[in-house]
């Protein structure tokens, strides 16, 4: 009797693990990874393009344990097929994210949105906060434009040259893109957001791990929706949220703008990791983790 209970729990999980493709209104095939039980968790990967695979790897075991996790390639990244038409628009990735959980058949989830996909999160949050029981925004930007300019005054000091944040005749998003080129052109970019260099390597090595990895939200996702300051949103969001920053993350947060942050019911958590906490500080991100649980009771 025994062995037969664990054989169908066996089963059972072996079928909720499966991978399943979900086709939205407009023709665009998106891969989803369904593991772990709990309170279900959409995770919005960020980039943009950067694919779910690397945080189902690294944080898998540790998140599985607490939530039902949704891995979600976005349109045109990794698994998912990219749209006829290239929208990439906040409305049409926010319609993607109601039509897997329709597909899903879930009421209500909370999301897990990473760098980019804070932005993705907090935008989902305002057109549908009905559905949302909880965020967790890990090391996520909800201000491009001003994570760009705090990303300056690092790069120059890495660089040993402070013509890209003294010359305030071009913008700042201008200024940190030729700064970010001459970071990668001297190969130390990986300052801005690791730990090491191997740390660098071991992320990079996971987009080598899925073959056929598309790449099209990577080069097409230029819409000024993502250019819009998200922060004044902030206090009228209700739901649980647990914001984690890294204190030397230089490509996302930046060193204040946390502070901007005002959601009503919020967790502040600054960490001692640069932009990958499920890499490079593993045990406080699940200690933040824990703490939001139990003060959202999830």
């Amino acid at each position: 009797m025994k062995r037969a209970i664990l054989l169908l729990a066996a089963l059972a999980w072996s079928a909720q693990a499966e991978p399943r493709h979900i086709h939205t209104s407009d023709g665009v095939d998106l891969y989803v990874q369904v593991k772990g039980s709990g309170t279900p968790c959409l995770y919005i990967h960020g980039g943009p393009g950067s694919g779910s695979w690397w945080l189902e790897k690294f944080s898998g075991p540790m998140l599985e344990k607490r939530f039902r996790m949704i891995y979600l390639d976005q349109r045109g990244v990794a698994r998912s097929s990219s749209p006829k038409d290239g929208n990439y628009s906040m409305d049409r990735m926010v319609r993607d994210f109601e039509e897997v959980r329709a597909a899903l058949h879930i009421e209500r989830w909370i999301t897990l949105g990473h760098s980019f996909g804070g932005l993705l999160q907090v935008g989902y949050a305002q057109r549908h906060p009905q559905v949302i029981a909880g965020m967790i925004i890990l090391n996520a930007s909800l201000n491009l434009t001003r994570s760009m300019a705090e990303a300056l005054p690092k790069a120059c000091e890495l660089l040993g040259d402070d013509s890209f944040c003294t010359d305030t005749t071009k913008p700042a998003a201008q200024r940190w893109m030729a700064a970010a080129g001459k970071l990668r052109e001297k190969k130390i970019f990986w300052k801005m957001q690791y730990a090491s260099r191997d740390n660098e390597r071991r992320m990079a090595a996971t987009f080598g791990e899925i073959p056929n990895w598309n790449k099209d939200q990577e080069n097409k996702l230029k819409v000024d929706d993502y250019l819009v300051d998200l922060t004044p949103a902030t206090p009228g969001l209700n739901m649980p949220v647990l914001f984690f920053y890294g204190k030397t993350d230089w490509v996302a947060v930046g060193p204040s703008q946390y502070k901007d942050v005002r959601f009503p019911n919020q967790l502040l958590w600054g960490s001692d990791v640069g932009h990958v906490p499920f890499l490079e500080n593993p045990a406080d991100l699940e200690k933040a983790i824990d703490q939001f649980r139990g003060r959202a009771g999830l």
